[in-house]
């Protein structure tokens, strides 16, 4: 039987987050009063559901500095991934066949590269700086700048790593990008709610978030689709109505469009203070676990600067211990040994292997994701059950 709610301990944010209860209010009359199709503009019940999508639609283009008419709805991220990465494909592919990412993307776009590649693409996956350098798992600009050809069609480099929290220097690499008239992809799925993101400024074309991972609810993203600058077309992938600007066919999910707005929202208005509340949690917990074990590293980018690292990521590594037994014998404290979308695959996380740990030290690791309801008492709790789970294995090993 589980423990009560109460003792347990969640720190896996960077695979969901809980629902905020202020979203859920905002959520609940969609279920029951406003609950109509809003492609039903013929009556009451539809209009208003219509206008919930359009004031959502308007509130997040203006959070993120974009065009109504630029965000367009999906399921989630891996949907908005796979929309620009294949959408883009088939719509330039007379131009080239070329397409760019780096090794540490999450499988939401390694996944849709493998099958274009499989289907005649060239795909170009960059290495990323190793566990050695300064800046571990990050995307050199000048790296993507000498992988372009004149038939690199897209490059795809997500915003902010799932794993290690690596923030990429996106503004040089679409520079980069513009320069030679090729389109530019992030998946911001970890970055959106959680550092600031200008798309008036940020040279990108195409973005993905999602609702889950910034207190919002499942099964609701957007992908960002530039219409200035130049404008980016797309092929759709799913098809049978014409919604979304003819890009993403399929009814609404208006009670999901509404809570991501909501969750947007309620994400920036708190950014300023959240972003130093979650470093000193981090920082507390990353002390007090050296100081308790030895033979721990971190994995990935250091805290400082701040803009290397998610403030709510630690990645670290426990020489002499099996991750995924540490995981199982934590009991009340939930964390993660990668990304959840990886979890039923028993190969080590691509990620840490991208940045040269051995498998040993990637088997070894665990990653904490930091959030929202996280307190300074659950840290405390926390750094006590790993250490004392981390102390007995090593000692019946």
């Amino acid at each position: 039987m589980n423990a009560p709610a109460s003792s347990r301990i969640y720190m896996d944010n960077h695979a969901t987050t809980p629902v905020d209860p202020r979203v859920v209010e905002a959520m609940s009359p969609t279920w029951t009063e406003w609950f109509g199709n809003p492609g039903s503009t013929s009556h009451d019940f539809g209009r208003e559901a219509r206008q919930l999508v359009d004031r959502a639609r308007s509130e997040i283009a203006g959070l993120l500095h974009a065009e109504e008419s630029e965000i367009v709805f999906t399921s989630g991220a891996t949907e908005s991934n796979n929309l620009a990465l294949r959408g883009v494909a088939e719509r330039l592919q007379s131009r080239g066949k070329h397409l760019i990412s780096a090794r540490t993307e999450h499988k939401a776009v390694l996944d849709p590269l493998a099958r274009l590649g499989r289907r005649g693409f060239e795909i170009t996956l960059l290495p990323v700086a190793s566990h050695e350098a300064s800046r571990p798992g990050w995307v050199e600009p000048d790296r993507v700048a000498a992988a372009l050809r004149p038939d690199t069609i897209l490059v795809s480099v997500m915003m902010a790593n799932n794993e290690i929290g690596t923030i990429q220097s996106l503004a040089d690499i679409g520079a980069m990008c513009r320069a030679r008239g090729v389109w530019l992809h992030s998946d911001a799925t970890q970055a959106v709610g959680k550092i600031p993101v200008d798309l008036r400024e940020l040279p990108v074309d195409l973005l993905s978030f999602s609702g889950h991972k910034i207190y919002g609810p499942r099964g609701i993203g957007a992908l960002f689709v530039r219409r200035s600058g130049p404008r980016v077309r797309l092929v759709p992938q799913i098809e049978g109505g014409g919604q979304e600007f003819g890009m993403r066919s399929g009814t609404l999910n208006v009670p999901g469009i509404v809570g991501l707005a909501v969750a947007l929202r309620i994400c920036l208005q708190e950014l300023a203070g959240e972003i130093p509340r979650l470093r000193e949690l981090r920082a507390t917990l990353w002390q007090g676990i050296q100081e308790s074990l030895d033979d721990v590293h971190l994995n990935g980018p250091p805290f400082e600067p701040a803009d290397w690292r998610l403030a709510g990521n630690l990645n670290i590594a426990l020489g002499g211990v099996d991750g995924e037994a540490l995981m199982m014998n934590t009991g009340d404290l939930a964390v993660s040994s990668g990304s959840a979308c990886t979890s039923a695959n028993p190969e080590p996380s691509h990620v840490l292997r991208a940045i040269g740990l051995t498998e040993d030290a990637t088997r070894a690791s665990l990653r904490f994701g930091l959030g929202r309801f996280n307190s300074a008492d659950e840290v405390g709790r926390a750094i006590h059950l790993v250490t004392q789970t981390v102390r007995r294995l090593r000692a019946m090993s």
